[in-house]
């Protein structure tokens, strides 16, 4: 995948979980995945992660079959709960974070998929 190109503050956190996922400890939490997620980050952006046991990617453009499970947030909020400075459940009680979907799928879109706070 090429350099996310957007004006959101994440895109960095982004392309930092990205690498995270391409060593032998992400490898392993996608095998344990097998799903696609969407993020809509508000203000417009959309990004598909394939988190699947044959092949990891991100994609900003539309996807052609219905993610596992979809999470709606601002740029923020998302940037919150992916460093720990926010609990995603707080954050969904609160309703700075939609979820559609599967829940089960949801559920295990955990902290671990994130790069550590010290390689942020």
């Amino acid at each position: 995948m090429t350099a996310f190109e957007s004006s959101l503050k994440s895109v960095a956190l982004l392309q930092q979980m990205k690498a995270h996922l391409t060593t032998d400890a992400g490898k392993d939490l996608t095998k344990k995945l097998g799903f696609v997620y969407q993020l809509n980050i508000a203000p417009k952006e959309a990004i598909f992660l394939y988190l699947l046991s044959s092949e990891t990617y991100f994609l900003l453009s539309p996807y052609n079959g219905k993610p596992d499970a979809t999470f709606s947030f601002k740029d923020d909020d998302f940037l919150a709960i992916a460093t720990g400075k926010m609990n995603p459940q707080i954050a969904f009680i609160r309703g700075a974070m939609k979820i559609k979907g599967s829940l089960s799928a949801a559920q295990k879109f955990t902290p671990d998929i994130f790069p550590k706070p010290s390689k942020l």
